[in-house]
């Protein structure tokens, strides 16, 4: 840990103000080691890099890129053994609080006007034990649904309803995202919709439908509450559209780039996904749903609630770093208005207001940026984050083994989310938050 005196925090403060116009900075000779996350929505904003070190004279050796569950162990394996001496992460606001200790207060680092641009609940969920550990990229996460246009004007509307005892129409609710999956699904070659199977993903994906059908994950006391009728509820839903084959068989083992390829491939009906893809579905070169890519708000559970997990990417500065100044000076360019603008031209969700301002400027005129950015306001009205504990992940690790067995058949739902209670109440005792 690095501590500062009263003098030396002045002597800092003073120092950051008066380089306030200095960003980025000049770092001749420094090389900052740092671990990103990989995958499609991601890479874009990595080409900038090459410009930061054309500004600073510094270099970038980018020694690990992962998915962040793949991250979230590494990094925890470099705090076991003392490995801190990279100086960049990626990080995230589900991720974040098992390990503010490690990470620097950018404030220190960084004047108030290059902050001051953010959303103000980004920094503040991005503020832990005081410190700001991380500047959010545009990268927030709440989903939306994807969806085949033309089913809906090819499908057999009087069959559906004939069947269901409803017109057929874009789902609104989670049981009709059921029930219009079992009815496009064409198992093996088409499929009504997926679903991350494991991982954070699962665990994610079920809290939400948890919340949409009325229930908690963790009571008024903190204590686990997800093994109840709503648990079930939300459970059953997976359960029932992996027994019905209205999901691809390896969706146990699905994550989110499985996911985006996935739907991008034609062969998925529904798809509950990030803004990030936006842009990739609809390109022609990428994609065969291209032009025929429906957008619309999450569906509400039995309890009229609409689902809307979320949170947010950033990146962090670690407190062994060697050079933190310039570590800041790369976190503030990936984070700053031209990088916000760069990746959310791609269709992820800024956390700089004037880029917002800029995103909904540059969507006039286009009829499908202005239908994503319609579903996904809407999202965002209603979104909630993951339940405030350090052990968010440590539980979703025990949990998602379990509804894994549900959805294979090895449990009935309600012995898996009984099992997965009774483990994730021991993690919370043993981190003494019980």
């Amino acid at each position: 840990m690095k501590y500062l005196t009263t003098a030396s925090a002045a002597v800092l403060a003073l120092a950051t103000a008066a380089s306030a116009q200095d960003l980025p900075g000049s770092f001749e000779g420094v090389t900052i080691q740092a671990k990103l996350i990989g995958g499609q929505q991601y890479e874009p904003l990595y080409a900038r890099i090459a410009e930061w070190e054309a500004a600073t004279g510094a270099k970038v050796e980018v020694i690990s890129k992962k998915n962040h569950f793949e991250l979230d162990r590494e990094i925890k394996s470099d705090i076991a053994t003392g490995q801190l001496g990279w100086c960049v992460g990626s990080n995230h606001s589900s991720f974040a609080p098992q390990y503010p200790g490690i990470y620097v207060d950018l404030r220190e680092y960084l004047p108030e006007e290059a902050l001051a641009d953010f959303v103000p609940g980004n920094i503040q969920s991005a503020t832990l034990d005081g410190k700001l550990v991380m500047l959010p990229r545009a990268q927030f996460d709440v989903s939306a649904l994807y969806y085949q246009k033309d089913l809906y004007e090819k499908a057999d509307a009087a069959a559906f309803e004939a069947e269901y005892g409803y017109p057929l129409a874009v789902p609104e609710t989670w049981d009709q995202v059921a029930d219009q999956a079992k009815f496009f699904a064409d198992a093996p070659n088409f499929y009504g919709t997926q679903y991350a199977g494991k991982e954070e993903a699962i665990a994610g994906r079920f809290y939400e439908i948890l919340v949409a059908d009325g229930g908690e994950f963790l009571d008024a006391d903190g204590r686990p509450a997800f093994n109840s009728e709503a648990g079930v509820e939300a459970l059953n839903w997976f359960v029932d559209l992996y027994q019905a084959k209205a999901v691809p068989a390896g969706v146990p083992n699905y994550l989110w780039d499985d996911l985006g390829q996935g739907f991008a491939s034609g062969t998925v009906a529904l798809n509950l996904d990030w803004p990030g893809w936006a842009g990739f579905f609809n390109d022609p070169s990428a994609s065969k749903v291209a032009g025929n890519v429906g957008v619309a708000p999450p569906p509400k559970g039995s309890a009229g609630i609409r689902s809307g997990w979320s949170g947010f990417h950033g990146f962090s500065v670690t407190q062994d770093c060697e050079n933190p100044e310039a570590a800041a000076s790369l976190v503030w360019f990936l984070t700053n208005e031209d990088s916000q603008k760069l990746e959310s031209s791609a269709g992820p969700l800024p956390s700089r207001q004037s880029v917002w301002e800029h995103v909904i400027s540059a969507a006039e005129g286009d009829a499908y940026r202005t239908e994503v950015l319609k579903a996904f306001q809407t999202a965002a009205e209603t979104a909630f984050p993951v339940p405030q504990t350090p052990s968010w992940i440590e539980i979703t690790n025990v949990l998602y083994p379990e509804l894994q067995a549900a959805i294979l058949g090895d449990k009935s739902p309600q012995d898996a989310l009984d099992t997965a209670a009774k483990e994730a109440t021991a993690i919370l005792e043993d981190a003494g938050e019980l």
